[in-house]
């Protein structure tokens, strides 16, 4: 079947079902169709469960967005909701590979026959067999890269032995990138031989085999934050930054989400509270602390005396784990100057005036986010490339301050150490320096992102790009 000229540029996106992977996904989906782009978001039927329960407005899946549109079309993974093979990552990444490479082969079919040929696929790592399938159909195929381009810098040097990384037997070497060393402790953690999670880093690995296939690479970024790194890149792949993709092109439409988790009022409390008074926290929805940090977290909130709004996500059902259990009295104690909610929108709570720091996890999606609206952060990392982020938000960025390390170290932070944090955060130099970096990033992310900025420029050339690359293809 020809393409015709005349017909919507059709894009499919392929996302692994977790939190950290749709958004910024779907971010981008958004601004494709934004850009004219007719968009098909896809990950599986499971997830889709969660999306409509947490956000009914979900349950229309097609929506016209400027001349573009996005439609949310979910796929079975095979697998009861109980089964407990969703409890195990490694296991799970397995089935999911079997089953998603039939079922998207079949959906890029389906579509070819009834609503024409896609003219893009785009993945994100942890599916890099999507890359496969595309190839294999003769559709051209693009990588979002969902954390750092020092991350991707980072795994691109492993992965081609172009630099020395620890080993079991040298556990202590560092790591030049281009623009800064990483400590040992400071790459991310899955390439480190004592990594609590190496399969995980096996995993993001696959896609490096794949870096031939995909004709893009995009990342949720932009070039004035990681100059030096895309500048090395870009001398062996095509590396378009087009982030912050939290930068919402539907002009405040906030009911196309991919949360899975309902979202609790807290706008209404936000706005009651004193410009610059309130410290965010949330740790993402994979990272679970151990319940004795809880309480120290909570106790670190008791003696600094600041208002703050605390995410407190249960768990998921499948993983088995007890949900988080507040100290007696806490939350009578704290009922004035304080609010805790199971999940929040976290734009909408970080673009909010009233928030001065983020205590936070240091995810991309988070890094990305606060750097966007202009928040200092409090790092407490777990794992992965967490512990690389916060690296850079404190020692490059120079927007925070730095609490925790990593949870290899099975270290719990003191509420003392808690409460230094805060309040260095929240008053005196050190928080006017980094609140005065922190905007000086938020005015280039706006700068960025704004008509003719460097993202802005990189997404119109990617679009033009899936549009060249589809002019004459055929299927078969």
């Amino acid at each position: 079947m020809a393409s015709n000229n005349d017909a919507p540029t059709r894009v499919l996106m392929v996302s692994f079902p977790a939190q950290g992977h749709i958004n910024p996904l779907l971010r981008l989906g958004k601004h494709l169709a934004a850009k004219g782009l007719s968009v098909t978001f896809s990950t599986t039927e499971s997830i889709g469960k969660d999306i409509r329960a947490a956000t009914s407005a979900n349950n229309a899946l097609h929506w016209r967005i400027g001349a573009g549109s996005l439609t949310f079309e979910f796929f079975e993974d095979g697998l009861s909701d109980d089964d407990p093979m969703r409890k195990n990552l490694l296991d799970y990444t397995v089935q999911l590979e079997r089953v998603g490479r039939k079922v998207i082969s079949h959906m890029i079919k389906k579509h070819a026959e009834s609503n024409g040929l896609f003219s893009c696929i785009i993945n994100n790592p942890f599916v890099p067999w999507v890359c496969d399938v595309a190839t294999e159909l003769g559709i051209p195929c693009a990588l979002l890269w969902i954390q750092s381009v020092a991350v991707f810098t980072a795994y691109y040097h492993y992965f081609n032995k172009s630099l020395p990384f620890p080993t079991e037997t040298d556990l202590y070497l560092d790591v030049p990138l281009p623009n800064v060393v990483l400590k040992h402790d400071e790459i991310p953690d899955f390439l480190h031989p004592f990594s609590p999670f190496p399969f995980l880093g096996k995993l993001i690995l696959e896609q490096f085999k794949n870096l031939s296939k995909p004709f893009c690479i995009l990342v949720d970024s932009f070039e004035e934050l990681e100059f030096d790194c895309v500048k090395y890149l870009s001398k062996h792949l095509l590396v378009r930054p087009v982030g912050p993709l939290v930068k919402d092109p539907t002009h405040g439409n906030g009911v196309i989400r991919g949360d899975m988790v309902k979202v609790d009022d807290c706008m209404g409390w936000l706005s009651s509270k004193a410009p610059s008074s309130v410290v965010y926290i949330s740790f993402g929805s994979v990272v679970y602390l151990p319940q004795e940090q809880i309480d120290e977290i909570a106790r670190g909130l008791l003696m600094s005396k600041v208002s703050f709004l605390w995410v407190l996500k249960p768990p998921r059902r499948n993983l088995g784990l007890e949900p988080h259990v507040l100290p007696e009295g806490f939350l009578k104690q704290t009922s004035e100057g304080g609010k805790v909610v199971q999940w929040s929108p976290q734009e909408e709570v970080l673009a909010h005036p009233s928030v001065a720091c983020f205590l936070t996890h240091c995810g991309w999606n988070s890094s990305m986010e606060a750097l966007t609206f202009g928040v200092p952060v409090i790092t407490f990392p777990a794992w992965g490339d967490q512990v690389t982020n916060a690296k850079f938000l404190v020692d490059v960025f120079g927007v925070g301050v730095r609490l925790g390390h990593r949870q290899a170290e099975n270290k719990v932070v003191t509420g003392h150490e808690v409460e230094n944090c805060l309040l260095k955060a929240m008053v005196g130099d050190t928080a006017e320096v980094l609140k005065r970096n922190a905007l000086k990033w938020k005015d280039a992310a706006d700068t960025a992102t704004a008509h003719g900025g460097s993202s802005y420029r990189n997404l119109d050339a990617f679009v033009a790009d899936i549009k060249t690359r589809s002019m004459g293809k055929f299927f078969c």
